[in-house]
């Protein structure tokens, strides 16, 4: 299939996919079309396809270039304290989320919009970066700094907790991005902390 005249895909490419991921983080996947996502790149509807097979792909994409890079960007040393280890997690999955609240929203609110195997896909990506964590919490069980009844569920809970973060947070606030990561910290700490 030829490429739109005066395209270049390692440009539109990615126009493509920042042109969709900014309409499904405000509309919905559903109230969008690909017409919409033409129109916002200043291309013809047709030629979204030299770039992507269909709506769901772009989806798809999406959400799987987001967890990539969560995936990719966390590093935990299993040599560190787990109470420092769970701080650095903390830190880091607020900050690195803060800068992307479109990829975030569209990862978290679209999940139901993936075809039964690209969500098996990405569930699956998201319980590798739930596990790193856990990881985190079940060490610090096993050597008692942690007084944690079930990993699973506070796993699953600090990660709700930190995410919601993106939902509402903005720069120049009465808060810093850092006194927010402090603030979070410390009632995470408190959440696991042996009483």
């Amino acid at each position: 299939m030829a490429r739109t005249a005066g395209s270049h895909s390692d440009i539109t490419g990615p126009r493509v996919r920042a042109a969709a991921q900014k309409l499904f983080a405000a509309r919905g996947f559903a109230a969008v079309s690909m017409r919409e996502i033409a129109r916002e790149v200043g291309v013809q509807a047709g030629a979204l396809y030299n770039y992507t097979a269909d709506k769901q792909s772009l989806l798809f994409d999406l959400m799987q270039s987001h967890l990539e890079a969560l995936l990719q960007t966390f590093e935990d040393d299993p040599t560190a304290t787990p109470e420092a280890r769970l701080e650095h997690f903390v830190r880091f999955h607020i900050r690195f989320h803060h800068d992307r609240p479109d990829a975030v929203f569209i990862a978290y609110m679209e999940l139901r919009n993936l075809t039964s195997d690209n969500f098996a896909r990405i569930e699956a990506m998201r319980g590798a970066y739930e596990d790193r964590l856990e990881a985190i919490l079940r060490a610090g069980v096993t050597d008692g700094s942690f007084d944690v009844a079930d990993t699973k569920i506070a796993t699953l809970a600090v990660i709700a907790m930190l995410t919601g973060v993106s939902t509402w947070f903005r720069s120049g606030g009465r808060l810093s991005l850092q006194d927010v990561e402090a603030e979070y910290w410390q009632m995470v700490r408190k959440a696991v902390a042996p009483s």
